[in-house]
This record gives C-alpha cells, sequence and structure tokens, in this order.
C-alpha cells in the first residue's frame, strides 16, 4: 500500500509578547535600582567568615583609614532624617547658620569626613568633585578636637526626636592595613557614651578547611 506523504510546514513563533515582557522588566529594574556612589575613603575591609547583613535603617558607619599616609575618619548616617537632625545639633554647637538649600544638599550625601567648620565647601561643591581624593581631610577625633564625638551623639538625639524604637546601630569601617590604635580611638569614643555593642565590617571570604 502506498504511504501518505504529509506536506511539510515551516513553523514559526511569534516572540514579540516575550520582547515586551523583557523590556518591561528591564525597564523595572533600571528606574528602581540606587545607583551606588563612590566611597571618599575606599577601604580594603578584613575578610571574614561571618554572613551577618547590616540594617538597611538605623545605622551609622565610621570609616577609618588613611588617604596620602594619613589616617582619616569618615562618617555616615543611613537615614536622612538622622542626617537632618544631626545637622542641627552640630549647627547649634558649633554657632554655624546653613541655608536650606545646605540642608537638602546634607541629606544627600551617604558619607562625609571634614570638619563641621568645612561643610558649608563641601557642599557647595558637586557630588563628582567631593569624592576625589585630598578633597576630604576627615573628621577630627583627638583630646583636643572630637567633633566624632559631637556628630555621635547629634544622630543619637536625632534618632530619639524621631520617635525611633530602637537604639541607633554603630559599625566601624576599617581598612585591614590599618593600625590598631586608630580603631581603639573610635571604639574608646563609643564607650564613652556607653555604646558598648557595634558591629565591624568585614569583607566575605570563602570558609577554611
Amino acid at each position: 500500500m502506498a504511504k501518505v506523504k504529509m506536506s511539510k510546514k515551516a513553523t514559526s513563533i511569534d516572540m514579540t509578547a516575550m520582547c515586551d515582557v523583557a523590556f518591561l522588566l528591564l525597564t523595572f529594574f533600571i528606574l528602581t535600582a540606587t545607583a551606588k556612589m563612590p566611597e571618599p575613603l575606599p577601604v580594603d575591609t578584613p575578610s571574614s567568615t561571618v554572613q551577618t547583613k547590616l540594617p538597611e535603617t538605623g545605622l551609622v558607619t565610621i570609616t577609618v583609614g588613611k588617604s596620602d599616609g594619613k589616617e582619616q575618619v569618615f562618617y555616615g548616617m543611613k537615614d536622612r532624617a538622622i542626617r537632618e537632625g544631626a545637622l542641627d545639633y552640630m549647627a547649634q554647637k558649633y554657632k554655624i547658620d546653613f541655608t536650606d538649600e545646605e540642608k537638602a544638599n546634607f541629606k544627600l550625601i551617604d558619607e562625609f569626613g571634614v570638619p563641621v567648620e568645612g561643610l558649608k565647601q563641601l557642599l557647595a561643591m558637586k557630588g563628582a568633585d567631593r569624592v576625589k581624593k585630598g578633597v576630604q581631610s576627615g573628621i577630627p577625633c583627638d583630646s583636643i578636637n572630637n567633633q566624632l564625638q559631637d556628630w555621635i551623639q547629634g544622630a543619637r538625639l536625632a534618632n530619639i526626636n524621631e520617635g525611633a524604637t530602637k537604639e541607633l546601630q554603630f559599625a566601624i569601617k576599617g581598612d585591614a592595613k590599618e593600625e590598631y590604635p586608630q580603631i581603639k580611638r573610635v571604639m574608646d569614643i563609643l564607650q564613652d557614651q556607653k555604646i558598648n555593642s557595634f558591629n565591624l565590617v568585614t569583607g566575605l571570604r570563602g570558609k577554611d578547611y
């Protein structure tokens, strides 16, 4: 009996719907993503196997490192409301008047490292210029001029004024090659304000076997 030959037809798949979905997802991720600003004081953190994540809110980060051979301390606050409250505290303590524009610019800065007297000059710069090497000299934290202690106090008071139910958390981010005395100095400043629990920022590495 003769076999019946079936005619072959070319098949095609309409990819329009898939392309639409792909572009919609791409647009969503681009619009919702937050660009990471360059750090004004990059540090190479020590390695650790601990995977505990730092909180996204209610956190203050104190970065300790060196630039051009000089030890520097930078200060960063996660919450914009805390930044504003801390700036108001420093303005009152050091008798400096900040304009509304300067306050708005300060709320956008993730981390800074200048004496409070030089903050106006820093705020007048463009964002790209602020993070250039050598622009920021670090926050004073010695026995004669301890502005770091004042910033910590200002942030804690701002946290209370915001009605937070939890204590403000602090993290120390130090360079792996940084000498211990500078880290110890920051720890002492925290402990002087009865802050005995804080985080040490490290980089993730594989477990040793």
